[in-house]
């Protein structure tokens, strides 16, 4: 790769961004014009000019900015329209999303909830099942909330016995929750309902109340961009009002800190887990229950070190997995009897990363990633004898949620060519069994998985996921579509995507490169794609694109790119230093400004990954790659579409109207740079399917059009 680029140059890119910038006419396309203001800030010296600063407001406050949103969607609209194959695309997604698909069952008090789709619905629906091969009942149908069908069943979780059910609302993508209460024997949804949820459990204190995390009301016209600070913890008693609720647990003295509870099974303890940022370190407190908590919170591990997630508590002993002195992970227990907690090692660290652990039954099950494929390990409570469970394919399993003393448990596994089937797992025989498996339309064995390790920039081997039809003429290269993400300790490992599958059925290869910066393999590969390190992730992406391209699975001209959020991030960082490289690139809700992110919603959690734009050395490093920062006028760019969503509240959509106003304003070459604008849609989750389909069938074509990829 072509390296960082430098340190921040205020030559040509600060009169670039500075001057008044003219609609360009390129591919028969004109763009809205968008107006420049005369802001430049100065930090540590460094004059760093914004010229689209008001494209940050909010669309729904500020009219300039719905119509700049308007204008924009338009010309990309008309475009779009004339892509050949767009509706061959948009009927085999179709096609390839319709087939029954079903989540992981919670069993509670004898019932067993699950969601389930039927193939198109825009949402999944809830059931409940009395015993294993009982009856299916909906217990909530989200179909039925809004005509957009951009309202969502996100959380569920059923009381203790099985009698209530508390669930969180989605409205529009937004992060923000609404969390209600129903019966789960009538369906009858009852008074309660709490509102300005965010980043929370929902955890049950026996069946007549649960905790939950919350952030104060947000200012008038605030909801979608002002920071988040003071998270508290709430206690709910059920039948009375959100007024009344207890707040338990909070940290005025440092607002920053963001707070989450959980509940052992047998309801001794109420574990409480702090944190500053997006970096896997925690601060916990325990707190006894009991019939009458006092809801006194006691320090068990202090200071912001190192990863504790609970796997489950049973009387006065606590299983953790950590990675306090183990980089990949490994379980500890701690048992509380004493004045002094004592902790003891159970599973040690193993060459594979540690994901989850959970006990089931009389068993722990380990779920671990080995080169970016999941594989699974059963011990005793005491951590040994180990034993693998079979999973029989390169895939990504999840799931084996389960209680002490009850040997049952439910699984996922999916793959590249695999959509999710469930099974039931005993853990006493080590026996699984079908519970639901997805009828296709294809047939998975059509399609090639492999997996390569190639060379990074620095010689870093990194594993790279190639899929594609079987047989396929690779004789001069096909057109591929290359994903990555590379950041936040995030693992990306073989999944079934419906968009993706369209894109591989038309001819189409896709290759999954594991960036530095995931958490494959553990915290050191995390660490080495953050902070400085955060070129290497640039590094390991375009080494990629150079693997393909020499080992012939593509060439120039027919790669394109992809990836979303910090993904987005990568892919505009990646055009501007290797625009040689791609044919075309697809950022989606992106982090584009790396001066300004902290100062939104969430943002600031992420100085854990990009460091901080208030210290002098970070800022030096964030403005090398910020991708609006280092747009090269008259260098000819590969075509790229933008795309992001009006109540996007995680990475504001600002960050991509500035991006795509200053690539419009640049000389950039005839490929077109186009954003595409959705409305009533957030940052992913709970996106309704039939805008998936519209949504990808349009960004694949415009793929296609440029990678050269016959759409027939």
């Amino acid at each position: 790769m072509a390296g960082s680029q430098g340190a921040f140059a205020d030559d040509a890119a600060t009169a670039e961004m500075g001057a008044d910038m003219a609609a360009d006419v390129t591919a028969g396309l004109t763009y809205p014009q968008t107006k420049t203001v005369d802001v430049v800030d100065t930090a540590f010296g460094i004059k760093i000019p914004d010229p689209y600063r008001w494209l940050e407001d909010d669309v729904r406050v500020n009219p300039a900015v719905a119509d700049w949103v308007k204008a924009q969607n338009k010309v990309t609209d008309a475009y779009l329209d004339t892509l050949p194959g767009k509706d061959v695309l948009a009927a085999r997604m179709k096609k390839l999303f319709d087939y029954e698909r079903f989540g992981l069952p919670e069993k509670a008090g004898g019932n067993y909830f699950f969601t389930k789709n039927d193939g198109l619905q825009n949402q999944s629906v809830l059931y409940v099942r009395k015993g294993l091969t009982g009856k299916d009942r909906v217990l909530i149908d989200p179909n039925i909330w809004a005509k957009d069908g951009a309202t969502a069943l996100d959380a569920w979780v059923p009381s203790k016995n099985g009698k209530l059910l508390a669930y969180s609302i989605q409205d529009g993508g937004s992060d923000w929750r609404t969390i209600r209460v129903l019966d789960t024997a009538t369906g009858k949804i009852l008074s309660d309902e709490i509102k300005w949820a965010k980043f929370t459990n929902i955890s049950w204190v026996g069946n007549d109340g649960f905790l939950y995390s919350r952030f104060a009301e947000p200012k008038e016209g605030a909801a979608f961009q002002q920071l988040n600070y003071n998270q508290t913890i709430y206690y709910h008693k059920i039948g009375t009002p959100q007024s009344e609720d207890k707040a338990i647990y909070a940290t005025p003295d440092k607002p920053e800190y963001g707070h989450s509870a959980q509940v052992t099974h047998d309801g001794k303890w109420a574990l409480i887990t702090t944190a500053q940022g997006t970096d896997e370190k925690y601060e916990l407190h325990i707190m006894p229950l009991g019939k009458k908590p006092s809801w006194k919170a006691t320090p068990l591990v202090k200071g912001l070190e190192h990863e504790w997630q609970l796997v489950e508590g049973m009387g006065n002993k606590l299983w953790f997995v950590t990675n306090k002195d183990a980089p990949r992970l490994k379980v500890v227990s701690v048992d509380l009897s004493g004045k002094t907690p004592v902790f003891t090692d159970i599973v040690a660290e193993r060459a594979e990363t540690l994901t989850r652990a959970q006990i089931v039954g009389e068993r722990l099950i380990l779920s671990y990633i080995k080169d970016a494929k999941s594989m699974a390990m059963m011990t005793n409570l005491a951590g040994g004898p180990a034993k693998e469970i079979s999973l029989n394919a390169i895939g990504t399993a999840s799931g084996f949620s389960g209680t002490p003393g009850d040997p049952e448990t439910f699984y996922g596994f999916s793959s590249f060519n695999q959509p999710g089937a469930v099974y039931r797992f005993d853990s006493r025989t080590g026996q699984s069994s079908p519970f639901a498996e997805p009828k296709l339309s294809f047939n998975p064995a059509d399609f090639a998985i492999e997996q390569v390790f190639y060379p990074s920039k620095d010689g870093t081997k990194i594993p790279m996921f190639i899929v594609h039809k079987k047989g396929l003429d690779l004789s001069k290269g096909a057109p591929t579509l290359l994903y990555g993400y590379g950041g936040f300790n995030i693992s990306q490992t073989p999944t079934y995507s419906a968009t993706r599958m369209a894109w591989i059925q038309s001819g189409g290869v896709f290759a999954l490169a594991n960036l530095r910066g995931g958490g494959e393999y553990g915290k050191p590969w995390h660490d080495a794609g953050r902070l400085m390190n955060k070129q290497n992730v640039f590094d390991d992406f375009a080494a990629a694109g150079e693997y393909l391209i020499a080992k012939g699975y593509t060439a120039k001209g027919k790669l394109a790119i992809e990836g979303r959020s910090n993904g987005g991030l990568l892919v505009g960082a990646s055009l501007n230093q290797r625009p040689d490289l791609f044919a075309a690139g697809h950022a989606a809700v992106g982090v584009m400004d790396m001066t300004r992110f902290d100062r939104f919603t969430a943002g600031r959690y992420w100085v854990d990954d990009y460091g901080s734009p208030a210290k002098e050395a970070d800022l030096r490093m964030q403005l090398t790659y910020s991708p609006y920062h280092n747009i090269r006028s008259g260098v000819d760019y590969p075509a790229v579409i933008v795309s992001t969503a009006d109540t996007d509240d995680r990475v504001v959509p600002g960050h991509s109207f500035k991006y795509t106003a200053a690539l419009q304003a640049a000389k950039t070459g005839s490929r077109p740079k186009i954003i595409r604008i959705e409305s009533r849609a957030g940052h992913g989750s709970g996106k309704p399917t039939d805008k998936l389909i519209e949504e990808y069938s349009d960004i694949y074509a415009f793929l296609a059009k440029w990678t050269g990829l016959e759409l027939k």
